[in-house]
């Protein structure tokens, strides 16, 4: 195990019982049309994915419904959440730890992607956390995450230092060998209820 950040260590340890009954309480039929929007171009090319930062499964449980032939496979921080995710689905690959840690081949994955957890993560850290993803994938890429012009923290529970909004999209096409497919916001006055919470979502072909 590398030595963690204040973030990781926060997810793993403070916030993770939370954050999983959070996530166990929103509605999934509105979970999988907030993905079919987001994978409108793609869906049909995605044999297998990886979501990093996965908490309890959420986003596995709504894809399986829409792409039930693509193997999900997980990285997971919490343990908690881990354990319970790796009961509830039948996952392909599964990884208990932070990104930085994890050690996947090389193009595994079709799809890798995040939403909202690039937030959460130390900025000095992010990019390294975007080539990691960059390189497990086999093709797509796509950020759900908080948008902001120039990168901010905000206050985040009652926590500081927890919570970075930035442009996610524009730091990874200007670092990383991609073309740009698709881009929307998922407004959180229509899709709060899903746990999407305003998120602005990038989704990236590797060159």
């Amino acid at each position: 195990m590398t030595n963690r950040s204040e973030q990781e260590r926060f997810w793993t340890e403070k916030y993770a019982k939370e954050y999983i009954k959070k996530n166990s309480q929103f509605d999934n039929t509105l979970g999988i049309e907030a993905w079919r929007k987001m994978l409108s171009n793609v869906k049909d090319q995605v044999r297998n994915y990886l979501e990093c930062g996965s908490n309890i499964g959420r986003n596995i449980g709504q894809l399986s419904i829409l792409i039930p032939s693509a193997k999900p496979s997980i990285i997971e921080i919490s343990e908690p959440a881990f354990n319970y995710a790796s009961v509830q689905y039948n996952l392909e690959y599964a990884f208990k730890g932070a990104i930085l840690e994890s050690s996947f081949e090389i193009d595994s994955f079709d799809l890798v992607f995040t939403i909202g957890v690039l937030i959460h993560i130390n900025p000095d850290q992010l990019l390294a956390n975007m080539e990691k993803m960059y390189r497990y994938s086999r093709r797509f890429v796509l950020f759900g995450e908080y948008f902001n012009r120039t990168p901010t923290s905000i206050v985040y529970q009652g926590e500081t230092n927890k919570l970075f909004k930035r442009d996610f999209g524009k730091l990874f096409i200007n670092s990383f060998d991609v073309k740009l497919v698709d881009y929307g916001f998922l407004w959180g006055h229509l899709y709060d209820a899903a746990g999407f919470d305003d998120i602005t979502w990038w989704l990236f072909e590797k060159s």
